[in-house]
């Protein structure tokens, strides 16, 4: 008798714990979905061209510019090349040790380098530029690096092109269909030694063939590698950007996002930044977000506040 009571007593107990057990995954299971989807902040880097924007005697070395980056709190740097010193591999371990130390990603680099064009010897020497500078990357430790189209030439001047909101006519006798031809073919020259290195190449809209959406997005999608993938750039769709932005945003693996304080050395935008962190987060969009200060302030009090624009934007 004592051992059926037993017995039954034990059936129940395991009984009542499993149950108990089922509610308590499901309250869990329900809270789980009830609670907001967490989402890390994108990383923010500034370029180099950030504190020298090209302006005279402004020119800092790219180590300062690093430690200058760590003092004001940003995550990564990316390195414009033409504003580095050399290109020995003494010169290239003395920036990656510059940034370790500093707690500073290497996270990207810009080169100036243009297919656009009919003259068979120029479009191979900047083939052969955009190789060096891949081989420079990959010793940098960098995993990405900036392409342009690069312009027809046919603007007297850069200020002049901005003076047409960076529409151009192309070269006479030519046609920009020619132009996709040259660009295509010259990047993909350029794939092998990417993949090999392991450095995405990010093609900006930066005027040229890039300058609208459906100029970018077609030579991506005809290009067609995991290897050559989009970079945003905030500041360089003129006119609606916010819906250019959405429509390159799914292709993006890096992001320029451009501030004019003091007046913008050529133009200013006042863009909405909380908006265009929305669309990219609409896009998932993980990767960096870079600083392009482009104004006419001085840098120590420009950049500070540009940081603190993108980190609320963005976080």
């Amino acid at each position: 008798m004592n051992s059926i009571k037993r017995r039954t007593f034990l059936t129940r107990s395991i009984a009542a714990t499993a149950a108990l057990g089922l509610t308590s995954s499901s309250v869990t299971q329900t809270s789980a979905a009830q609670r907001p989807k967490s989402r890390r902040p994108n990383p923010i880097a500034v370029s180099t061209y950030s504190f020298w924007r090209f302006k005279k005697n402004l020119k800092l070395p790219i180590e300062t510019c690093i430690e200058e980056a760590a003092r004001m709190g940003f995550n990564g740097v990316e390195i414009l090349h033409r504003q580095m010193e050399g290109e020995s591999n003494d010169y290239l371990q003395k920036i990656k040790r510059c940034a370790v130390i500093n707690g500073i990603d290497l996270c990207g680099m810009s080169i100036h380098q243009r297919f656009l064009s009919p003259d068979s010897t120029y479009k191979q020497e900047n083939i052969d530029h955009t190789l060096k500078c891949i081989d420079l990357a990959y010793k940098l430790g960098i995993p990405l690096m900036r392409l342009n189209t690069g312009t027809w030439g046919t603007s007297k001047s850069f200020d002049d092109l901005m003076e047409k909101r960076g529409i151009e006519e192309p070269l006479p006798g030519y046609t920009d269909e020619d132009g996709f031809k040259w660009v295509i073919d010259c990047i993909e020259r350029c794939l092998p030694a990417a993949e090999k290195s392991g450095v995405i190449l990010a093609l900006e809209n930066h005027w040229g063939l890039a300058r609208t959406p459906e100029g970018l997005l077609r030579i991506v999608d005809e290009v067609n590698s995991p290897w050559l993938q989009v970079l945003l750039d905030t500041g360089n769709f003129l006119e609606n950007p916010y819906n250019k932005l959405d429509q390159c945003a799914s292709k993006a693996v890096f992001m320029h996002a451009k501030t004019y304080y003091g007046g913008g050395l050529w133009y200013s935008l006042d863009l909405d930044y909380p908006r265009i962190a929305r669309i990219m987060q609409k896009h998932n969009y993980k990767g960096y977000v870079s600083l392009e200060f482009e104004g006419n302030e001085d840098y120590k009090t420009a950049i500070p506040k540009s940081l603190a624009l993108l980190r609320k934007a963005f976080s």
